[in-house]
């Protein structure tokens, strides 16, 4: 069965006022759990913000993220579903209960992992 990759973008939540992030919490903590019941939901969280460090092919590492690269991810959602339309179901929903839109996209089937 497909999986997609629902995600935003650090800063995407930036305009909520502090006020209102237990209701937001609360709101996106009952989509996650409305997957789970479900049996959609494979794995999601949100990122820190904070610099990313990029390992290159030789194993060396430096700051990141890659200079030419704007947007970093700031939170993703894992899920299985049988239809794109359901991906995008569901990532309306997340997007309603963490005040933000989201980008989907399929992830590449591998049958090694």
């Amino acid at each position: 069965m497909p999986r997609y990759l629902i995600s935003f973008d650090d800063g995407s939540m930036d305009h909520i006022p502090a006020g209102d992030w237990p209701a937001v919490g609360e709101a996106s903590h009952a989509v996650v759990r409305e997957a789970k019941a479900a049996g959609v939901w494979i794995f999601g969280g949100g990122v820190l913000r904070q610099q990313a460090t990029i390992v290159a092919p030789n194993g060396t590492a430096s700051p990141g993220p890659v200079p030419e690269t704007k947007a970093v991810v700031g939170g993703f959602s894992v899920i299985e579903v049988p239809t794109h339309a359901e991906a995008l179901a569901w990532a309306a929903r997340i997007a309603e209960s963490c005040r933000c839109s989201q980008e989907v996209r399929e992830i590449m089937f591998d049958p090694e992992s």
